[in-house]
């Protein structure tokens, strides 16, 4: 009975600890440094970086003024 119990908690500690956290809509994942094929988009809850792959992160543009250049 010992061993029963011992081997439900050592498995449902590892669903805890191997759960990955999401952020951007399920789009990226919260990791300490992105891979080389995901871009830093903002912070997660736990202040790890929220990692998204560069097509779903949109690109802000400013607007031009009257003269047509950027501010």
């Amino acid at each position: 009975m010992k061993l029963i119990l011992l081997a439900l908690t050592v498995t449902l500690f590892l669903v805890q600890v191997t759960q990955a956290m999401y952020c951007w809509s399920k789009l990226g994942r919260c990791r300490t440094a992105c891979k080389d094929s995901e871009a830093f988009h903002i912070l997660c809850r736990d202040e790890t970086k929220c990692c998204v792959n560069p097509k779903h992160v949109s690109v802000k543009t400013r607007p031009l003024n009257a003269t047509g250049s950027l501010e």
